[in-house]
């Protein structure tokens, strides 16, 4: 007896944390395949795609291949009617998605912000997933390259599953997803239950209603749908307590009243994928005997292995001890002994006044039963039809039906059939690209050609300006020359403005043969200057210029006198200024020589920045100097001041 006990109490415990970590979503969370290529690309399906380069295949998360991602070929706003569909070959049990736009190493500017989530267990009939509040649209991206992981409460157990992209405007989109979660073991594709009732509590009532369920509601019942009894959320032993955030009170558990039902029990039916030999089943209860909730007293089982097939006549009975002393909530193992079906119907009788489930699983395999598929009149389950054009009679899925119909139990799918006329996947494709990446890339050219031209302009204008300032050249105010010319001497009396300021000197310019100038034949040569404000401050500055105005003012015939006191100008500052005063005349120069001292010829040479003042003397009219007196009545050399 003792070691019998022993056993059992082991069972239990086993089968307790089994069905914890069973029921615990946070521990199913694995990727499915879209990254590692887990899924193949046959998997994969849209309603249109844009390109062959941004077809349904290049939607895996982290991947940027072809163009980068999945971008439907029209706008998904206003219908929202465009989508990204994943077959997993088999049910799984989803508890997160994940999205990326399209990056394509930073030429990709679309993303989803927001998008819905639809699911299907057997390809026909298309479910909305809404979260525990009723909402549908999830939030995407913000970014094209960001991952945003998206937390599916309740889960979804499905097969298939799409992606519909959503915008609040006329706009394009592009998706990366990916899958989390795992095998869904149980093969459960739908129970059948009563609706959940309403208990009476004060302050606030307890909803014990299935929230969650995706299947119809006809009068009291819930059909061909899951719910809450399988979303692993295992209730508190408080009902009244959940763990969720911002629900009712009993939101965790479905309950049904003892009163409710004339029979004493409620019924639930149970529809797998396939015909399975079971081993147990768990059940969840409440038992919160202090408002009047139990455990079931007992269970009654029946299998069936197909529509056409009677329910078997012999039950699985399974009697429970209740426990009025311990509150706390159980997962009760209910053995089925190996018992073969593809449906399960049970009946559960009341040990109280409620009786409240939080989840129900079973442990089952896969029985191959070649006779199923003729025995059964059950049309088969084939996959929907996609947009790449492939016939459903040779889709992947059908073949895997096909198979575990035919007791092949595999994941592994037969090569896809080739239809006539269609490419191989593995032998390249001509892409027909109607994208407008051709567009943009001739505009940029167009513009970096105009930039080149616009700077060769610049440039050769640049150089042009250069040449031209070249040649206009003004008058320079560094080296201003004076010569005054005479039959056998030229005074150069040099004007520096510039840095050499205080370096004045006369010179001496021994000139060659002179020619003959006739003093009737008197002329004037004025060159023309540059009318600037700048060459007649200048001019006007420079010595010789007043020397110029002096000589000349007396008229042509006239004698020319010594200046007052007969003196000449003397150079006074010879080290700061140009300022220069002529020697006293010497005695005996007769005034005769000073009538003489008319110009034959004066003439302003500009010529490389220096002007030239030349002022030619009659030969017959001055005799030449003797050397006494060429020390007084000339400039001597011993001036080293500019005049």
């Amino acid at each position: 007896m003792g070691p019998t006990v022993l056993c059992l109490l082991l069972l239990a415990s086993l089968g307790t944390s089994e069905l914890e970590e069973h029921f615990d979503p946070a521990k199913c969370r694995y990727a499915l395949g879209m990254q590692d290529r887990t899924i193949p690309d046959d998997a994969l399906s849209a309603s249109s795609a844009w390109s062959d380069s941004t077809a349904a295949k290049h939607s895996r998360l982290g991947l940027s291949e072809g163009d980068g991602a999945w971008c439907p070929a029209g706008p998904v706003y206003p219908n929202d009617a465009e989508y990204l569909e994943i077959d997993l070959r088999r049910l799984h049990f989803l508890t997160l998605v994940g999205t990326q736009g399209r990056h394509a190493s930073g030429h990709g500017k679309e993303f989803a912000r927001t998008y819905r989530l639809h699911y299907s267990r057997d390809g026909h009939r298309w479910m909305p997933w809404r979260d525990r509040w009723g909402n549908e649209v999830i939030s995407g991206n913000e970014n094209t390259e960001d991952v945003v992981l998206k937390d599916l409460g309740p889960p979804i157990i499905a097969r298939y599953v799409r992606f519909y992209p959503r915008a609040d405007r006329v706009m394009s989109v592009c998706l990366r997803v990916e899958l989390y979660g795992c095998v869904w073991k149980d093969g459960l594709q739908s129970y059948t239950a009563p609706l959940g009732q309403i208990m009476p509590l004060v302050p606030e009532p307890a909803y014990l209603n299935d929230s969650t369920y995706d299947g119809h509601s006809v009068s009291k019942l819930q059909f061909g749908g899951l719910g809450q009894l399988t979303d692993g959320v295992v209730g508190l032993d408080d009902f009244t307590q959940t763990k969720e955030l911002r629900v009712w009170p009993g939101y965790d558990y479905v309950g049904w009243k003892n009163s409710s039902f004339p029979s004493g029990f409620i019924e639930m039916e149970f529809e797998f994928d396939h015909l399975r030999a079971f081993t147990y089943m768990k059940v969840h209860c409440n038992n919160m005997h202090t408002h009047g909730v139990t455990v079931f007293r007992q269970v009654d089982c029946l299998f069936k292995r197909s529509l056409a097939t009677a329910w078997e006549p012999t039950p699985v009975s399974h009697p429970l001890a209740v426990d009025v002393r311990d509150p706390s909530a159980r997962s009760l193992t209910v053995p089925l002994e190996g018992r073969l079906g593809l449906f399960v119907q049970c009946h559960f009788h009341f040990a109280g006044e409620w009786m409240l489930f939080s989840e129900i699983a079973f442990l089952s395999e896969i029985v191959a039963d070649p006779f199923l598929s003729a025995a059964s009149p059950r049309p088969p389950v084939v996959a929907p039809p996609h947009s790449s054009g492939h016939d459903t009679l040779n889709s992947p899925a059908l073949v895997s039906i096909l198979n575990e119909k035919a007791g092949v139990n595999t994941n592994l799918t037969l090569p896809d059939q080739e239809n006539p006329g269609e490419p191989k996947s593995s032998l390249p494709i001509a892409k027909d690209d109607n994208s407008n990446t051709s567009i943009l890339i001739g505009c940029l050219v167009a513009i970096i050609l105009l930039l080149l031209v616009v700077i060769f302009l610049i440039l050769w204008r640049q150089y042009w300006q250069k040449i031209l300032g070249k040649a206009q050249r003004r008058i320079s105010d560094d080296d201003l020359t004076v010569r005054l010319s005479a039959p056998s001497d030229t005074i150069v009396i040099n004007n520096t403005m510039g840095s050499h300021r205080h370096s004045n000197r006369y010179e001496r310019i021994h000139s060659g043969e002179t020619e003959y100038q006739e003093p009737s034949r008197a002329r004037m040569k004025l060159p023309d200057l540059p009318h600037s404000t700048e060459n007649s401050a200048l001019l006007l500055s420079n010595p010789a210029y007043h020397l110029f105005l002096a000589i000349y003012a007396q008229p042509m015939g006239r004698p020319a006198f010594p200046p007052p006191n007969r003196v000449k100008p003397i150079n006074t500052n010879g080290k700061e200024g140009h300022q220069a005063m002529w020697r006293g005349w010497e005695p005996g120069w007769p005034h005769s020589r000073a009538r003489n001292i008319l110009p034959s010829a004066i003439s302003l040479f500009p010529h490389q920045g220096v002007l030239s003042v030349s002022i030619s003397l009659p030969p017959p009219c001055l005799p030449p100097p003797s050397p006494s007196c060429l020390s007084s009545a000339w400039l001597t050399p011993s001036c080293s001041d500019n005049v």
